[in-house]
């Protein structure tokens, strides 16, 4: 075998395959927990381009795990589609958050963000849009439509899985 074939064989070794998690005490699931985080916020961090619709929502899914009332997110982008920053700007109670459109527009101005992610969670585990969630991506998206910021998606994070507003086509 020529040098050239035997690099090419050569996989990078991966410290982790043979790692199973019920073979981990609960100090390390947390550490790999924390690790997985600080991973996926890498790919969400500040000047970083989104690296894909599955990958945000498993991120977003880190952030919102463990929360015990609903909280309302935003992942502001500029016009490449590069991470300016994610905020959490609402918090509520263990079944609703109110949204305010003119936070949301004034934080949106103040990045100067040309397109935005929503993002919330549902304490219950059911990740089912409500259908004061549907008003509210409305008014929201209305309200950004006013001074040209898009609204690509909006994600609902449960136990259950994540929705995404875009797949479902209601946006």
């Amino acid at each position: 075998m020529t040098l050239a074939l035997r690099l090419i064989d050569a996989q990078p070794e991966d410290r982790f395959s043979g790692i199973q998690h019920n073979h981990l005490t609960d100090e390390e699931r947390t550490s790999v927990l924390r690790l997985a985080l600080e991973v996926l916020a890498s790919r969400h961090a500040p000047g970083q381009p989104l690296s894909g619709p599955n990958e945000t929502a498993q991120y977003l899914r880190f952030v919102f795990e463990g929360y015990k009332n609903e909280v309302f997110g935003v992942i502001f982008l500029d016009n490449r589609g590069r991470v300016l920053a994610f905020e959490e700007l609402f918090s509520g109670t263990i079944d609703g958050c109110s949204v305010h459109p003119r936070v949301v527009v004034q934080r949106t101005l103040a990045l100067n963000a040309a397109a935005v992610i929503f993002a919330h969670n549902h304490p219950s585990g059911n990740a089912e849009p409500s259908r004061a969630d549907e008003a509210l991506t409305q008014r929201l998206k209305n309200a950004l439509s006013l001074i040209d910021v898009r609204v690509l998606d909006h994600l609902v994070v449960g136990g259950e899985g994540t929705v995404s507003f875009a797949e479902r086509g209601l946006l």
